[in-house]
């Protein structure tokens, strides 16, 4: 899967379940470079090494893409976080 697809995959998913999309948004934000509005293209995306640390940490690769069931889980367990 690529990233594309997989932000494809957690959009429709989102359109189904509207509390997924709540999740998915918290997880997003918390995510996002820690000054992002100072950089183009001034979006709250997450930092290019901080992602592939997460990847290589997480899957054993720098380059891997998640499968949409990891983050579903890991943003369903945001969610219940206070």
């Amino acid at each position: 899967m690529s990233w594309p697809r997989l932000f494809l995959t957690l959009t429709a998913r989102s359109l189904v379940n509207p509390l997924l999309a709540i999740d998915l948004l918290r997880v997003a934000w918390r995510f996002r470079h820690r000054h992002w509005y100072r950089r183009f293209p001034f979006l709250p995306l997450p930092a290019v090494n901080y992602l592939r640390w997460r990847m290589y940490t997480a899957y054993g690769d720098e380059a891997a893409v998640p499968p949409a069931e990891d983050i579903v889980a890991f943003a369903r367990w945001v969610g219940r976080q206070p």
